[in-house]
């Protein structure tokens, strides 16, 4: 789909149909295609062939980057067309397994609250912040729908602001307060005579508009490139010249983190680590008509792999393992 197609011009069959056939010609990102693609499949009304791709997906033999976030997609999209129980029996499941990553714990929680089941929504977005930002000192951006969503659920049931919802409101950026965006009351004065309280409406629902905008505009992260132990060694073999570049395995890796935190330092937000793999370098260099001993390319290369979504958050959530592949947790590896 072109950029500048208005939504209600897509075909979103073809679009996904497009985008299935895609992942067939690159299998390193067909999961993130596949899932653009189920999007599509699900706005096109055709929930059971969306499904079929989240199955497909699930029952891959190359393991998956984000099995949770899928597994939640698939539980959303089930409940939307009365496959309730099974979508509740994965909801728990999502939930058991307490993922580091804050995408599946606002999918399940949505899913929940779009049904009325906000008690049980509540809960899990409250499960959610209390595994990945309990003594984190700066909330990653990541997190702050989890934040949101819980502010709004809360407002609906009248409970009193916690920490975490006051934390809400310190991140959210709008000149419209959280409190007056979750207001339960608001769908009242959609159907008001007074032209104040339209006037007012129009404000929040601009500046909704404005907060969403921001979010889907939001550039890929900056992003450092990272070099398996093997892969290095392969590249080096191959390129002898990139020697000056990574005199050790070692240094590289510590390179990688003052560098990510000296960018951090200086306000920089946004922050990645994307890993790169021989193969798929040799296949850019190519594409570009370089040489991959070519120094100069290695930037690129990082660019190109963070704005196909290959980036993976820096710093990492907390107690998840380190960026390097040791296995360790980040706060005793390279986060030390």
């Amino acid at each position: 789909m072109r950029p500048d197609t208005p939504a209600e011009n897509v075909d979103h069959t073809a679009e996904a149909a497009r985008l299935e056939r895609t992942a067939g010609l690159y299998p390193e990102d067909a999961e993130a295609l596949l899932l653009q693609a189920a999007a599509h499949l699900e706005l096109a009304g055709d929930r059971p062939a969306a499904t079929a791709l989240y199955d497909s997906l699930l029952s891959a033999q190359t393991g998956l980057e984000n099995p949770y976030l899928v597994r939640a997609l698939k539980a959303s999209n089930l409940w939307e067309y009365g496959h309730e129980a099974e979508a509740r029996a994965i909801i728990t499941g999502v939930r058991a397994a307490a993922p580091r990553d804050p995408a599946p714990w606002v999918i399940v929680a949505e899913a929940l609250e779009a049904h009325d089941e906000l008690e049980a929504a509540q809960e899990t977005f409250t499960e959610g912040a209390r595994l990945l930002l309990t003594d984190v000192p700066e909330p990653p951006y990541s997190t702050h729908p989890l934040l949101f969503g819980r502010h709004r659920v809360r407002r609906m049931l009248g409970v009193p602001h916690d920490d975490w919802d006051r934390l809400a409101d310190t991140l959210h950026s709008s000149s419209v307060s959280l409190d007056e965006l979750h207001d339960p009351k608001r769908v009242w004065s959609l159907g008001s005579d007074n032209p104040a309280e339209l006037e007012a409406e129009i404000s929040r629902l601009r500046a909704e508009l404005g907060t969403y905008r921001e979010a889907l505009s939001r550039p890929f992260p900056v992003a450092v490139l990272h070099w398996p132990k093997g892969e290095l060694a392969e590249l080096l073999d191959a390129y002898p010249t990139l020697t000056t570049e990574y005199p050790s395995h070692e240094e590289h890796l510590t390179t990688i983190e003052a560098s990510l935190r000296e960018l951090s330092a200086s306000g920089t937000p946004n922050l990645g680590i994307v890993t790169g793999t021989v193969p798929s370098y040799e296949a850019f260099a190519a594409s570009e008509a370089t040489s991959p001993a070519d120094p100069g390319l290695l930037p690129q290369y990082a660019t190109t792999l963070a704005a196909r979504g290959r980036a993976v958050e820096w710093p990492p959530q907390r107690g998840a393992a380190c960026w390097c592949g040791s296995g360790q947790p980040y706060e005793t590896c390279h986060g030390a």
